[in-house]
């Protein structure tokens, strides 16, 4: 059975957060036992299900031996890393490109800063970190699957 904290309506304090659109965590669940005791476990289990899952599904094959006198044609680097070396590789000037790539660890140590620009956690109520996460996402889509084409296509994907 769960233990929940009502909220006290009549205090001015929750009242006052309330009308701002805050007081959120004010009041709930409390942490034990409902989420500690029995959801947790619940999805440690799951996602041990889930690789033990894709590990008999989808077993990794051996592949061919590596042969060091011979290079392949298309070299690519694993999925995580295809919208950067997208990047490097579409880039006439590789210092700029290097640049560019190092834009993304700063990029990501930017967003917290840009988070706590507005009070609310609803997305839809934070709407510069929303769109500046929605963009983010569409251009590293957009360059990972560039990364797929050859040079030539590799910012146009083919479409223009």
């Amino acid at each position: 059975m769960a233990t929940v904290k009502k909220p006290d309506l009549s205090d001015p304090q929750l009242r006052a957060k309330l009308a701002k659109g805050m007081g959120h965590n004010y009041y709930g669940e409390p942490a034990w036992p409902n989420d500690l005791l029995y959801i947790f476990p619940v999805v440690i289990l799951g996602t041990i299900a889930l690789c033990v899952g894709l590990a008999v599904l989808d077993p990794a094959m051996i592949g061919e031996p590596a042969n060091p006198f011979a290079t392949p044609l298309e070299i690519l680097p694993e999925w995580y890393l295809y919208p950067v070396f997208n990047i490097l590789r579409l880039v006439p000037n590789k210092l700029l490109g290097v640049v560019l790539m190092g834009s993304v660890p700063l990029g990501l140590i930017v967003v917290p800063f840009i988070e706590n620009v507005n009070k609310f956690q609803n997305p839809f109520r934070r709407p510069v970190a929303m769109a500046l996460f929605l963009f983010g996402t569409a251009v590293t889509m957009w360059l990972g699957i560039g990364a797929t084409f050859p040079v030539s296509q590799g910012l146009t994907l083919g479409l223009f």
